[in-house]
C-alpha cells in the first residue's frame, strides 16, 4: 500500500484496535501472574514467539539471518528488551494495571533525553514543554498511591524501570547497525536474546508454577502471538503507511484506556490522582510526537 499524508477510516480504525490490544495486553499479564512465576512468563513469551516472528518473516520472504555486524547491538538490545520486560512483568504483580501504564508511558521523556545525548535529536521548546508534562505526571502517579494497597512503590518503580527499558531498546534500534536491520529483525533480535536470559534468570524469583490453569496458557500463547508479534507488525505497517508522527501520537490512548480496563475486570481503584496524572502524561505525548514542521511531515 502506497504511503498516505494523513490517516483515513481504515487506518484509524486498525490504529484504534492496536491501541486497543496494547492496553489489554497488561490485563492478559497480570491475570497469567496469578498461574506462572512473571519472570518464568516473560521468557516463555519470548521463546514463542521466536517461532511466530520467524515464521511471519518466512512468510514475507525474508527468513531471519544473523549478521556478524550486528551481533554486538543485537544482544545488547536483546538484554535490554529483556530488563524491560522483567520489570514490567514484576509491576504487574505489584502495582495496578492503570498504574503500570501511566508510569511506563512516560517512556518519551526518558528516549528524548537519550536521543539528545546520543542521536544527535535536540529538545526543541514543544518537545521539552511535552517532556515536562510527561515527566510531571510520572511523579505524580508514583508519589499519590491509593490507602487501598493494590499498589506498592516497588512496583511503581519497576514500571518506572521497564519504562526505561523501552527507551533503552528505541535508543539501540535507532543507532546505524540495527537501523539497518530493520524493525522486524529487531524484535527477532529482541526475542531470541530475552528468552533464555529471562529463563535463566527464573528460578531467582520464586516457584516457576503457581496456581496453573489452562486460560493462563490460552493468555501465554495470545501474549506470544498476537501481542508480540501481530501487534508490533500491526505497529509496523501503520507506521509506514501513515505519518509516524500521527501514528505514535495516537499512544496517548492507551494508558487511558489501561486504567478503565483496570477498574472494569480487576475493580482497581480509580483516583482523581491517577486520573490527572494520565492527563499529563497523554498531553506531553502528544506535544512530543507533534510535528514542528510542514503539514505532511513525519
Amino acid at each position: 500500500m502506497h504511503r498516505k499524508d494523513r490517516l483515513d477510516v481504515f487506518g484509524g480504525s486498525v490504529l484504534l484496535g492496536v491501541t486497543l490490544l496494547l492496553s489489554f495486553n497488561q490485563i492478559i499479564v497480570k491475570l497469567v501472574n496469578d498461574g506462572l512465576q512473571p519472570v518464568f512468563f516473560a521468557g516463555l513469551r519470548s521463546a514463542l514467539a521466536i517461532f511466530f516472528v520467524w515464521a511471519w518473516l518466512a512468510y514475507k520472504g525474508r527468513p531471519p539471518r544473523l549478521h556478524r555486524a550486528a551481533l554486538g547491538p543485537g544482544l545488547l538490545m536483546g538484554a535490554v528488551f529483556a530488563a524491560e520486560f522483567l520489570c514490567l512483568f514484576l509491576a504487574l504483580d505489584l502495582t495496578t494495571v492503570g498504574r503500570a501504564s501511566v508510569i511506563m508511558y512516560s517512556m518519551p521523556v526518558w528516549f528524548a533525553i537519550m536521543a539528545h545525548f546520543g542521536l544527535g535529536e535536540p529538545i526543541s521548546r514543544q518537545k521539552a514543554a511535552g517532556l515536562s508534562l510527561a515527566f510531571a505526571g510520572c511523579a505524580w502517579a508514583i508519589f499519590s498511591r491509593p490507602d487501598t494497597g493494590e499498589a506498592s512503590l516497588a512496583g511503581d518503580l519497576l514500571a518506572l524501570g521497564a519504562a526505561l527499558g523501552w527507551a533503552g531498546t528505541a535508543f539501540v534500534a535507532r543507532r546505524p547497525v540495527m537501523r539497518a536491520e530493520g524493525p522486524e529483525m529487531q524484535l527477532f533480535w529482541m526475542v531470541l536474546v530475552s528468552a533464555p536470559l529471562l529463563l535463566l534468570a527464573a528460578p531467582l524469583f520464586g516457584p516457576l508454577i503457581r496456581d496453573l490453569q489452562p486460560i493462563h496458557l490460552v493468555g501465554l500463547v495470545f501474549q506470544a502471538s498476537v501481542v508480540v508479534a501481530g501487534g508490533f507488525i500491526a505497529w509496523l505497517w501503520l507506521m509506514s503507511v501513515y505519518p509516524s508522527s500521527t501514528v505514535a501520537s495516537f499512544s496517548f490512548l492507551t494508558p487511558i484506556f489501561a486504567i478503565c480496563l483496570g477498574a472494569l475486570i480487576f475493580g482497581e481503584t480509580v483516583t482523581w490522582a491517577i486520573l490527572g496524572a494520565a492527563a499529563l502524561v497523554a498531553a506531553g505525548i502528544v506535544l512530543i510526537n507533534r510535528p514542528t514542521g510542514p503539514r505532511g511531515q513525519g
